[in-house]
């Protein structure tokens, strides 16, 4: 996901000069290079062990992920958007079109069974919140700023189609996740900071140490006391991050679909005759945008702290790449705002942001491979 965010970001950073649309391709490329080779390694595993399929969905940690997986898909088709388009014919419009439908109606499957998996077989209390439990509806976060890229190039009459699904799927998952951060904030304040390795996860939520009453690896039920985050399995230890990227990402799908209101809403949609529907929602979409972007401003700055105030003790885990992709969301958001009010001051934090991403990437990276060399990871 980090990697096709970077190459999201770089098509639409304020600031631009030659070449940077050569570096957003070669990340867009690199995304679809990753995604094929682990999807096809991961088909691979189930096609040998067809078991492990069932349990990893039903797993309730590593279960989770596969509604996750889905961002990846969507980030591929925003990166379509923003560097095949330009250089394809009107077809790859069409076929981005239809591919927003099938993705839209596959993650509304998934958020709907995957959840009810979990409302069946599972019997989790509040007090062991966690930020994972937004991601079998995370795909939906990020339908808002997929299909304001999207419906820029398609036909008005199907643009206007997009974006109507675009505020109700993106409301769908915002309310869910509201009422999951209710539940992981009652926790915050009763649990200490995470361990300083995997404190860049804070980024997505600013999630402490935990306790779980019970939790299945394989196929056998475990029950424990009380642990802590690095006690967990693999597949946990990773899910520690989930919930602030939707704060980024829900003010940026809010933001551009009141961008693009204008050009897809009829005259007369809500039967205000008097002004154009598509100024008055463009209005209320940026408005509510630039209410909800502080909520993410604010816990980039939490985190940041923690992580500073931990940076001593601080060793390369998975987590890192929290580094990454929440804090696209944020700059995606910051894209967005800068472009309503025509600040060079949002924008010039904007590419900020954007310099700080390829960085943390290209850092991220080198101790990953590195990682994966000392045979410190698995």
């Amino acid at each position: 996901m980090s990697t096709g965010a970077v190459a999201v970001v770089l098509g639409q950073t304020p600031n631009r000069f030659p070449g940077l649309d050569t570096i957003g391709t070669i990340f867009f490329i690199l995304n679809l290079v990753l995604f094929v080779a682990i999807t096809a390694v991961m088909i691979t595993r189930f096609i040998m062990f067809p078991q492990k399929l069932s349990e990893s969905l039903n797993h309730p940690i590593e279960g989770l992920f596969f509604g996750a997986a889905w961002v990846s898909v969507s980030l591929i088709l925003n990166g379509t958007q923003a560097y095949g388009v330009p250089n394809c014919g009107p077809w790859l419009v069409e076929a981005l079109r239809i591919c927003f439908w099938m993705y839209c109606g596959a993650v509304m499957l998934v958020a709907i069974f995957q959840y009810y998996i979990f409302f069946q077989g599972e019997r989790l209390q509040v007090k062991d919140a966690m930020p994972a439990w937004i991601f079998p509806m995370y795909p939906l976060l990020v339908v808002g700023p997929k299909a304001g890229a999207l419906i820029q190039s398609q036909p008005q009459g199907a643009g206007y189609q997009m974006w109507a699904a675009a505020v109700m799927l993106q409301g769908l998952a915002w309310i869910v996740s509201i009422m999951i951060y209710a539940m992981y904030m009652q926790r915050l304040m009763t649990s200490e900071l995470p361990s300083p390795p995997t404190r860049p996860g804070m980024y997505i939520s600013v999630g402490p140490a935990g306790e779980f009453n019970t939790f299945h690896h394989g196929t056998k039920k475990q029950t424990v006391s009380r642990w802590c985050w690095s006690d967990l399995p693999l597949q946990a230890h990773i899910a520690r991050p989930a919930l602030t990227a939707s704060l980024g990402y829900t003010a940026a799908g809010l933001i551009v679909l009141g961008i693009r209101a204008p050009s897809v809403l009829p005259f007369n949609a809500f039967g205000i005759s008097e002004i154009p529907d598509g100024q008055i929602v463009r209005a209320l979409g940026i408005l509510a945008g630039s209410f909800v972007i502080m909520f993410s401003v604010w816990f980039f700055f939490v985190s940041s702290v923690a992580i500073i105030a931990g940076i001593k003790q601080m060793t390369f885990t998975l987590n890192w790449w929290a580094f990454v992709f929440p804090n696209a969301g944020l700059t995606l958001a910051g894209i967005q705002l800068g472009s309503a009010y025509s600040s060079p001051g949002i924008n010039g934090v904007c590419s900020a942001l954007t310099l700080f991403l390829v960085t943390m990437w290209l850092i991220t990276a080198a101790f990953h491979i590195k990682a994966i060399w000392q045979g410190t990871l698995l």
